[in-house]
């Protein structure tokens, strides 16, 4: 027998043990009694009866899948009802649906920067625009995060295109994005030199005459939670609709189903649909979660208040915990980060939670950027006071 290819991932296995780091997988049942404050079901639409109708009916319709590429079969009249839907509830002109929330920035970052462009990055964002990032031919600088100075100075060195990349509620800490601040620095990067503040001289030409840069925006975890009726933190910051403004969404947290969307103008959408691979190459969504995703977006409209529900829910989770000398991020949207002294302090805490009930999630090196290991828990609309009263002695029981 040769020697496996592959003998440098035993190495790496010990390294993983050694730091703490193993990740394992858990099969949960369909009627688990564990209270769980680890998935992204913000809305508790996951198995809401009109969500799961809403997934039947179209598995019933359409079958179990798209059988194509959304080029070749896999587009069908429920994904332009839906793709009509969100971007209306959204407040942009088109919007284009993906497999994945992953496919969808995916998709956005390579087809929107080409060679010679340059990408300016928030060191907190997700893995999938980072990911893009390096897929894409254009030339990536990461800067500081949430800082629109480190972003103005970056945008200063470009020679060509450029496009600013952040996520709108950071998926470790649940922290905001700058968004109008952003979206200033991307407009002024445009705007020739004196124009901005009044001292340009008469007859000057400006910089190149050169447009701003774009903005785009991952707002997995604002849609459902942030801006009114929970249309997501474009909305909120006033730029829903702005031709230099594009916005991905997952499908799989507040709507409760799977799946992504780019929303933009309408031309920007029409680029991808011609340009990006992921969308290019991948199998459509599948319609059960089309419908689902649909349904639960109807839901929403009619019930806004879901989304106050769910920041109300976080805020309560942050003081409480925080009155507890627990150590938490105040949240701007669903997501409560709790800081943990280690990755393995973190593991026997979530461990603890789980054993008394409570599920969490558990972010350790390398899915935190900055090296802190932490809980991270998740609001939901649905969860009642006694359930949080719950949530909150678990945790804190659990930690002492």
């Amino acid at each position: 027998m040769p020697r496996s290819p592959f003998e440098w991932i035993e190495e790496q296995a010990r390294a993983r043990a050694r730091a703490g780091l193993v990740r394992t997988l858990r099969p949960r049942p369909a009627d688990s009694a564990l209270l769980d404050l680890a998935g992204n079901d913000y809305l508790g639409l996951a198995r809401h009866p009109e969500v799961t109708e809403g997934a039947a009916r179209a598995a019933r319709t359409w079958g179990a899948g798209a059988t194509g590429s959304r080029l070749v079969s896999g587009s069908t009249e429920l994904h332009a009802e839906l793709e009509l839907e969100l971007a209306e509830f959204c407040g942009f002109e088109a919007a284009l649906v993906l497999s994945s929330g992953y496919a969808a920035n995916l998709a956005a970052v390579t087809a929107l920067a080409p060679h010679g462009s340059l990408i300016v990055s928030d060191a907190g964002n997700h893995a999938s625009l980072i990911d893009g990032c390096r897929l894409a031919r254009g030339t990536t600088q990461v800067v500081a995060h949430a800082d629109p100075d480190a972003v103005r100075k970056a945008l200063d060195t470009r020679t060509g295109p450029a496009i600013v990349v952040s996520d709108t509620v950071f998926s470790v800490d649940g922290d905001a994005a700058p968004l109008r601040a952003l979206a200033a620095a991307c407009r002024e990067a445009g705007t020739p030199p004196g124009e901005a503040d009044g001292t340009r001289e008469p007859g000057a030409s400006g910089a190149s005459g050169r447009s701003g840069a774009g903005l785009l925006l991952d707002d997995a975890h604002g849609l459902g939670v942030v801006g009114e009726g929970g249309r997501g933190a474009a909305w909120a910051a006033g730029l829903a609709g702005a031709p230099d403004v594009v916005t991905t969404v997952t499908l799989s947290k507040s709507l409760g189903s799977q799946g992504g969307a780019v929303l933009g103008p309408a031309h920007v959408i029409d680029h991808l649909v011609n340009a990006a691979r992921t969308f290019i190459f991948d199998t459509g969504l599948a319609p059960a979660a089309a419908g689902a995703a649909l349904a639960a977006l109807r839901l929403l409209r009619g019930e806004p208040q879901r989304a106050a529900r769910a920041r109300a829910v976080a805020t309560a989770l942050y003081e409480r915990l925080t009155a507890e000398g627990l150590e938490a991020v105040r949240p701007d949207a669903a997501v409560v980060s709790v800081r943990a002294p280690s990755p393995e302090q973190a593991l026997r805490w979530a461990a603890r939670c789980r054993a008394a009930g409570l599920a969490v999630g558990c972010f350790r090196p390398p899915s935190v950027p900055d090296g802190v290991s932490r809980l991270r828990l998740t609001a939901r609309a649905d969860l009642t006071d006694e359930q949080l009263d719950r949530a909150v002695n678990v945790l804190t029981e659990a930690r002492r």
